[in-house]
């Protein structure tokens, strides 16, 4: 049996999500985060030393990082869906939004919600971070533009990953249209909606 171990508000419910669509039976360990600090809490530490989520245990090993769990859930049980054949053009494209998502995609985002706390102190990086934000938020939209998804014809590994990013930008995402419906059209799915409810709260769901 997997065990996710479920931070809430956190990257983890996309790997809820996924299993939801896998079909695959798992269980939760849920953990919240400090109500004042909005850290997650030291029980994660016994888990894994990073303290960190999501984390999975599943055949004896614990594994970290959303990029690496998305591609072992799908290569151990997506039975050839989510993801295009390795010899396919298409696969490298895959490969790349995997990376992409938390080595490029997130730290801007996260610049601006840490440096928002700053007050004043933070004004110097506001017009940096906001380029960089652009610069991203449009790539992925223009990325999408005439398609659903954004790798090839259906639902990937790529959409699971990049989810995330889409549902933090939600305060702008209404500057890009592309990116905004295909975050509510992977929120509509029956999947994510039953994620949402084995997972407790989760505000980015807007």
């Amino acid at each position: 049996m997997i065990v996710v171990h479920h931070l809430n508000e956190s990257r983890s419910q996309r790997i809820l999500w996924l299993l939801e669509e896998l079909g695959v039976p798992y269980d939760i360990r849920h953990y919240a985060r400090d109500a004042t600090t909005r850290l997650a809490p030291p029980e994660l530490l016994a888990v894994h030393p990073l303290g960190k989520s999501p984390v999975i245990e599943t055949e004896g090993r614990t594994l970290i990082e959303s990029g690496a769990i998305v591609d072992h859930l799908i290569r151990k049980h997506g039975a050839g869906r989510f993801r295009p054949a390795e010899d396919s053009p298409a696969f490298e494209d895959y490969q790349q939004w995997l990376h992409y998502a938390e080595g490029s995609a997130m730290l801007p985002l996260l610049l601006k919600l840490y440096v928002s706390r700053l007050g004043d102190a933070g004004a110097p990086l506001h017009p940096r971070i906001n380029s960089e934000l652009a610069n991203h938020l449009g790539f992925v939209d223009r990325s999408l533009q005439g398609r659903d998804w954004l790798v090839g014809n259906s639902l990937s590994g790529a959409d699971f990953q990049m989810s995330f990013v889409g549902e933090a930008a939600r305060g702008l995402r209404a500057q890009y249209p592309n990116m905004d419906a295909w975050v509510r059209r992977l929120q509509q799915r029956p999947a994510y909606l039953r994620a949402l409810e084995r997972g407790g709260p989760y505000s980015m769901a807007s």
